[in-house]
This record gives structure tokens, C-alpha cells and sequence, in this order.
């Protein structure tokens, strides 16, 4: 991922996303690479509200040709939100998942996955980002791509994956 042009990084951080998105899960790895960020402290697994106020990765999947996305929040506590938009930052609502995501802290980040099978069928556009805070209180936004102005994770130039739709064989 890259960094904010507007709002730069540490020196040596770097952020690293592995894994695959396919229709029916997302199983994911953050990897921070550098000085150690701030870690919000290990808590239960639930559904939280203001997870990108701190370190935090986000997933945001939308279905091509469609105005609305789901954005799903993962916190290196464990806590995690999913939200669905009819159209840009419009329109927000909890979106229900029949169970939660697996997120597992590790040394430099987290592993998470998913299930997005309740999610119209693909073609989709995806956005991986993140939220890094620093230790002192700094923070740097990372996506796979970036729009004009402040950081906006919610623009659809930063959803620059694919995921296409099956073959039919």
C-alpha cells in the first residue's frame, strides 16, 4: 500500500497486504513493516464503532456499476464494524454478518478473513487501507491508491482492485 502523499509516514514504514478476496471470503494480512505503531490494547471480539480514530485496516468492496459498498473495519484489538453506504459516505447502516470476522493479532499487523458471501456476486471494485497511529500520537493513511485532497478511503479512485465475475464453465 502506499502512504497519503498529504500526510507521510515514519521513515521505514511500509505496509504490506497478502492473501486472496474471492466470493465468498476475504483472508487477509496486514503487515506493518518499521517503527512499532500504537496497538489499541487486546479486547473482545465485537462489533465497535470509531475503529479508524486509531491503528485500524480496512477492507471496502462495491459491486461494479453500482453507487453503493460495504466497508469492513479490523482493529489489531480484535474489534471489528462492517458498514454498508447506498452511494458515496451516503446512506450508512450497520451491515449484519452471520458471524464475526476471525482476526488474529500478529507480531507486525493482523490476519483476518471474512465471509462476504452475503455480498451481491462479483464483479467488484476493492479498497485495502489503513490507519496507522504512531506512538506519538501521528497518523499516516494508506491504500492501494489515493485521491486528489485529504485522505478519503471512501473514494472510488482508491478502490483500485477487481475481483471479476466467475466463468461459467
Amino acid at each position: 500500500m502506499l502512504p497519503h502523499p498529504l500526510m507521510p509516514a515514519p521513515a521505514g514504514r511500509a505496509i504490506e497486504v497478502q492473501g486472496e478476496i474471492s466470493r465468498d471470503a476475504a483472508a487477509l494480512r496486514f503487515v506493518v513493516a518499521g517503527p512499532v505503531p500504537l496497538i489499541p490494547a487486546k479486547a473482545m471480539s465485537q462489533r465497535a464503532d470509531d475503529l479508524w480514530k486509531t491503528t485500524c485496516f480496512e477492507l471496502f468492496i462495491a459491486p461494479l456499476g453500482e453507487p453503493g459498498y460495504v466497508e469492513f473495519n479490523f482493529s489489531p484489538s480484535t474489534r471489528w464494524a462492517a458498514y454498508a453506504f447506498d452511494a458515496y459516505r451516503g446512506g450508512m447502516r450497520r451491515w449484519p454478518l452471520a458471524a464475526s470476522p476471525q482476526i488474529e493479532p500478529i507480531e507486525n499487523g493482523i490476519r483476518v478473513t471474512v465471509d462476504v458471501s452475503h455480498l451481491p456476486p462479483p464483479p467488484w471494485q476493492i479498497g485495502l487501507s489503513a490507519v496507522i497511529e504512531e506512538r506519538d500520537g501521528t497518523k499516516s493513511y494508506w491504500a492501494l491508491g489515493h485521491a486528489p485532497g485529504a485522505p478519503d478511503f471512501h473514494n472510488r479512485d482508491c478502490f483500485i482492485a477487481t475481483l471479476a465475475a466467475p466463468t461459467r464453465p
